[in-house]
């Protein structure tokens, strides 16, 4: 049996409440707590709804006004899973008392999901708001807990819970905005956010865990693209049951779901937490996801559109359908090698890459090439090439993966 030293966060007296010290950020085997996956999953209902407001929304041809709010929920919902991942990686005490707060934050989250719909479908975010608060509130109270335990963090907790209690009272504030100013409000408010980790951590960076981040993100990676095999499913089991229609919705079945193998195979073809012991920026590769997630979010919704327009359900146009496929996959592909694969891939493959990404984008393109072909058939195929095309990437990827192991440098020590 190993030995387990008093001050980690597994060792015994579960009862009692530990001081909260940092983490080490070079700890081996630092991967994603039974507590953390828990979280996850509560965060994969708010996923869902928003989702399917946007297929909603989508589905009746407002996809500026229903994109704008996904984006707006979708905002609310990955920002409050960052708040708790990044302090989580360097303060997961995981006694008791941490435990408690952490379950306060989820269920915030609860109050938050159940607030997605009315404010996607109404622009009512009081839920939404209240959710924040529950959530807000815990999180501070985590911050001063953190505060007391290291000298030379204290300043950087306390600005982090004072900043956070800040933004959170205008938050509360925000539903009095006049109604032709609530976007820009929104934005500030944002900003603010946004604002609060960079001032904090001008005090003293908090000692985050490179593989441990890398590993929660791509958990949250798994929960938005589970949505996209959810979606292909149900494509798949329509074809069952409509025989007449089984060639156009086999096929988004099939080409739903091997775009999202192939976008899962992008994501994890590197190891981002070799990459974030070498940055000095990764608040870029923390923000910067928020595009890779919500846009993995959107291709869930846009495989439930085409199937929707299959069916005659939808208001759109052929090209239009297709590009609620077609932009997400590519935005998310951008994301990804912006955020990781730029800074491994070597040579040509470092811009062939991007741009088989645009090119996916482009399919809608397509589709005012072909008026004559039958819509149906037409999208189907479509969507078929886009899955192709993914996969045409994957081979350049792992092509270039080659050069990557040899061009790689040795890891360098975290970044102070």
């Amino acid at each position: 049996m190993v030995d387990v030293p008093d001050n980690h966060p597994y060792a015994p007296g579960k009862l009692r409440v530990k001081r909260m010290r940092p983490r080490d950020p070079s700890e081996i085997f630092r991967s994603s707590s039974p507590l953390e996956l828990f979280f996850d999953l509560i965060f994969a209902v708010s996923v869902s709804l928003a989702s399917a407001q946007l297929v909603a929304a989508e589905t009746h041809a407002d996809i500026a006004g229903g994109l704008r709010a996904y984006l707006m929920v979708f905002f609310a919902v990955w920002w409050a899973w960052m708040n708790f991942t990044w302090f989580a990686s360097a303060f997961d005490a995981d006694d008791w008392l941490y435990r408690v707060l952490a379950l306060t934050q989820m269920a915030g989250v609860v109050i938050l999901a159940v607030g997605t719909t009315p404010a996607m479908a109404d622009g009512n975010f009081h839920l939404i708001i209240a959710g924040y608060v529950v959530m807000r509130l815990a999180l501070v109270a985590q911050w001063i807990r953190a505060s007391r335990s290291h000298p030379g963090l204290r300043k950087t907790a306390l600005r982090y819970a004072g900043g956070i209690a800040v933004v959170q009272v205008f938050w509360v504030c925000y539903p009095l905005a006049p109604a032709g100013w609530a976007i820009p409000v929104f934005l500030l408010l944002v900003a603010l956010e946004l604002l609060v980790p960079l001032i904090a951590e001008r005090s003293g960076q908090t000692p985050w865990h490179p593989e441990h981040i890398a590993d929660r993100y791509g958990c949250f990676t798994l929960i938005v693209l589970g949505e996209s095999v959810l979606a292909s499913t149900v494509a798949a089991a329509n074809a069952v049951e409509n025989a007449n229609q089984l060639l156009q919705f086999s096929l988004l079945g099939v080409g739903g779901f091997i775009l999202a193998a192939g976008l899962w195979w992008v994501y994890f073809s590197s190891n981002a937490g070799t990459w974030l012991r070498t940055r000095r920026t990764p608040m870029i590769f923390g923000y910067g996801h928020y595009f890779v997630f919500a846009a993995a979010g959107a291709f869930s919704a846009g495989v439930k559109v085409l199937l929707d327009h299959e069916a005659g359900s939808s208001g759109l146009s052929s090209a239009a359908a297709v590009a609620t496929l077609s932009i997400p996959v590519s935005v998310f592909l951008l994301g990804v090698w912006a955020l990781i694969l730029r800074l491994c891939l070597r040579g040509a493959y470092k811009w062939l890459f991007p741009v088989g990404a645009l090119l996916i984008g482009g399919a809608p393109l397509l589709a005012q090439l072909t008026p004559t072909a039958e819509s149906d058939v037409q999208i189907a195929v479509i969507s078929v090439l886009g899955a192709a095309a993914v996969m045409v990437l994957l081979v350049v990827l792992i092509e270039a993966s080659g050069v990557r192991e040899q061009e790689e440098p040795a890891a360098a020590p975290a970044a102070g």
